[in-house]
């Protein structure tokens, strides 16, 4: 058996969208996992709304993904000549007609069936033309699309999907291969196409399984053996209707604008339609290739829940190094003036990738840990109403607050379980419970009500700063 090659084809027209990813994605998952070659091709011969914007968006697009191609991006609108010369063969060989009717005659006609509730196909006017008569016209300058015609019988196809597919003939209309201008049409060109670079299975969304039939015809009216197929189910919002701009973003880098990580990325998109074996829902791009299997593939629509993006993006945060996050976050720390790529000091790196580890476990998207660790490295505290009002309050405050700065300036070793014994030491002394101390200590260094272990922030940040902060507290609140 040849080898598997599989292709992602998308249209430049617009950007990457969740739908077009997740097909991406399973392409990839199913080359990778069967030692195939996963080729890319940019299906641009729609000039008037293709540009190269939405190209480089695409390619951007699958590499932020992680979604690296074996072959390619090739340009669908390199090929025009050959599928011209296919459209043309099957011309000379009987398999197709020209048709001389003018668009405005088929347009009334299909209105007019649509006005008496009923469909309409194409009713073969030109085909009683003659192959002679046919060549005059064409010379003499009257304008004519290229029809396949469609033989008699039904086309049964075995979908990794679906299963056992079949559509009959006289359902299918002789469709178009070649525009009056000469322009080829979108299946005669995938279908040259696919054929040209020996793709062998097609994976695709269930929007494309109404024009498997019309594809096996050409494949197999070209002397070409079809492909295997697989249509991946629809993605719908919430609402449970098909997904679009009403729920939300659509486009994938929209995603990584919002902060998600695009390994949550992938493996959220890659659960919508897979069921893996298992209960397992938190997977690197690596587990999922080698998991993947058809089998596990549903028909039924999948649901795209934003929600559980966002969790699962939390979850993959909470698995990622420190030092794979910083990188993410450094510009948004720059804007804040408190950390630059530059900044490598191996000490003051170990502060930072401390409080990143120390925040990420709390946080979904990389706005958010940015938010998070820049309390860490900025003196400049602001604290937040809700936690000034519940742990900044009381006639003793001051007191507390001069017990919690002395119990913290005699620790010698600047770790947690010292400045825990020596918080806990002046509490004691104080009389009152170590929460009277910790909660103002919280509120002193980061401004908030709730963070991770009070301790390990205070070892984070460092001796320096949190005395700079815990000293600021305690000469505001005397000045109250």
């Amino acid at each position: 058996m040849s080898k598997l090659r599989v292709r992602f084809a998308p249209s430049p027209t617009g950007y990457l969208h969740v739908g077009g990813a997740r097909t991406a994605l399973f392409n990839y998952l199913y080359a990778r996992k069967s030692g195939g070659v996963f080729v890319l091709r940019i299906e641009d011969t729609d000039k008037e709304r293709s540009t190269d914007e939405n190209t480089k968006q695409i390619l951007d697009s699958m590499r932020w993904l992680g979604l690296d191609w074996d072959e390619g991006p090739h340009l669908q609108s390199e090929g025009l000549d050959r599928h011209r010369g296919a459209a043309l063969r099957l011309l000379d060989e009987g398999k197709a007609y020209r048709c001389f009717c003018p668009p405005e005659l088929i347009e009334r006609k299909r209105q007019l069936a649509s006005d008496h509730g009923d469909g309409w196909k194409y009713d073969r006017t030109c085909l009683s033309i003659s192959p002679e008569r046919s060549l005059e016209m064409a010379a003499a300058g009257v304008p004519f699309c290229v029809r396949f015609l469609v033989p008699d019988g039904e086309t049964t196809f075995q979908d990794m999907v679906h299963g056992r597919t079949t559509l009959k003939h006289d359902e299918m209309e002789d469709f178009v291969l070649l525009r009056s201008d000469g322009s080829p049409t979108y299946h005669l060109s995938v279908v040259c196409d696919d054929v040209q670079m020996g793709i062998t299975h097609v994976v695709r969304g269930d929007d494309h399984i109404s024009n498997t039939p019309k594809q096996i015809l050409l494949y197999k009216a070209l002397g070409a053996e079809p492909p295997i197929f697989a249509h991946l189910p629809l993605i719908l919002g919430p609402d449970k209707k098909r997904l679009s701009k009403r729920h939300g973003a659509t486009a994938v880098m929209a995603y990584e604008q919002q902060g998600i990580l695009a390994s949550a990325m992938v493996n959220f998109l890659g659960l919508l339609g897979w069921n893996p074996k298992g209960d397992r829902e938190i997977m690197t791009l690596a587990e999922m290739v080698e998991a993947f299997d058809f089998s596990g593939v549903g028909s039924s629509a999948a649901v795209f829940d934003t929600e559980k993006l966002l969790w699962m993006s939390g979850k993959h945060m909470e698995r990622t190094p420190a030092a794979e996050l910083l990188p993410l976050i450094e510009e948004q720390l720059g804007a804040r003036g408190l950390w630059t790529p530059q900044d490598r000091d191996p000490a003051r790196l170990a502060r930072v990738q401390a409080m990143i580890d120390l925040s990420k476990v709390r946080q979904r998207t990389l706005p958010d840990l940015a938010r998070d660790v820049a309390r860490y490295l900025s003196d400049d505290v602001e604290i937040e109403e809700d936690a000034r009002r519940k742990h900044l309050a009381g006639d003793d405050l001051a007191a507390r607050l001069l017990a919690l700065r002395d119990a913290l300036a005699g620790c010698a070793d600047w770790a947690p379980a010292e400045l825990e014994t020596a918080v806990r030491g002046a509490a004691e002394k104080l009389g009152v419970s170590a929460a009277k101390l910790i909660h103002p200590a919280r509120v002193a260094v980061l401004g908030v009500a709730v963070s991770p272990g009070i301790f390990e922030v205070l070892a984070a940040i460092g001796r320096e700063s949190t005395m700079k902060r815990v000293e600021a507290l305690v000469a505001a609140t005397a000045r109250a």
